[in-house]
């Protein structure tokens, strides 16, 4: 049996238009609406299908929660929002993004006026203050990032304790015994980042089991505090071999940095980092990486998040789910 979302594809409209035909609660045009019209004729999709369909999702809008520091690196955050969007559309649904600091206000006011189905929440805390808001609106919610406590939510987050390991792993096969670790900036930690924690103790964990001598830093978020804090990291370490960038700001800055201080990678310094493939395509960066999973994290996110809108019996119980880290060999370690 036809569903919402073939007539979609034979139309050649998301699913939203699609739902939005069928219900009249907005105005399309008639070009769009006759397409419409032909699809539902030609996959003979009936209009109690239909209903069974505008059912499980009424809006088909999810929300998309995420606030933008000013002492933190944009791009870093902006590389979750496509593939959230994206996922978003495969699914037929819209995106209102909200960037309204009051977080707990903001799912209130999208929530109890039933503008979303549904939310995705970014930029996760330890001590998030909107999940209770989460709880008090009873809206399915899908979260990127690790809370303390999920308070039965779906969490889909990159197991960072692994990827920090997997790098020092790969630092110590290539014989390497002095290592220094750059990573987010201290406030963030403040504000209950726990992938700057995850990372920065499954490093040094890893390198204590090796007998390595890993010197782990909080790196900085702005220039020009980024270049002198990388110049002083390793002018204090003139012994150490290679360097774990844990912060998204200060590897974009690092070939510059490096270029400045003639040191070549790898010949004067192995260089490893955690970033995604876009990011690291958006600044030119040679180095070997963890795959940070942005788009693989956003697609999980809003499928699972579909799962909880529609009942489907695949959602299952509540996911605490680590996507599992992979590393990119660039040559940048000797």
């Amino acid at each position: 049996m036809a569903t919402i979302g073939d007539v979609a594809r034979h139309a050649g409209v998301s699913r939203s238009t699609v739902s939005y035909a069928i219900s009249g609660k907005r105005a399309i045009s008639a070009e769009t609406r006759d397409r419409i019209a032909r699809a539902i004729e030609e996959l003979d999709f009936t209009p109690n299908a239909g209903a069974r369909a505008l059912k499980t999702a009424q809006t088909m809008v999810l929300g998309l929660l995420l606030q933008f520091h000013a002492d933190e690196f944009a791009p870093a955050m902006l590389q979750y929002v496509l593939p959230v969007s994206e996922a978003a559309r495969d699914q037929g649904y819209d995106i209102l993004m909200v960037t309204d600091p009051n977080g707990p206000s903001a799912i209130h006011r999208i929530a109890d006026s039933d503008m979303v189905d549904g939310i995705v929440l970014l930029d996760v805390t330890f001590a998030d203050p909107r999940l209770a808001a989460i709880e008090e609106v009873r809206k399915p919610a899908s979260l990127i990032g690790l809370p303390r406590d999920p308070v039965g939510l779906d969490v889909i987050d990159l197991d960072f304790g692994e990827a920090a390991r997997m790098l020092v792993d790969h630092l110590h096969e290539r014989g390497h015994r002095e290592i220094i670790l750059i990573s987010p900036p201290h406030h963030v930690v403040e504000r209950g980042g726990s992938y700057v924690w995850r990372f920065r103790d499954g490093a040094v964990e890893r390198a204590a089991r090796y007998g390595l001598q890993i010197h782990p830093y909080y790196g900085e978020s702005r220039q020009p505090a980024i270049t002198s804090s990388v110049n002083g990291v390793l002018d204090a370490h003139p012994q150490a071999t290679a360097l774990i960038v844990h912060n998204d700001a200060t590897v974009a800055a690092l070939p510059a940095i490096l270029r400045d201080r003639d040191v070549r990678v790898p010949d004067d310094l192995s260089v490893v980092s955690l970033y995604s493939r876009d990011f690291g395509e958006e600044f030119s960066l040679p180095f070997t990486a963890v795959e940070s999973a942005a788009a693989d994290l956003g697609r999980r996110a809003v499928e699972q998040l579909v799962r909880r809108i529609t009942r489907s019996p695949d959602a299952g119980p509540p996911v605490l789910r680590f996507v599992p880290p992979v590393i990119t060999d660039k040559g940048s370690t000797r």
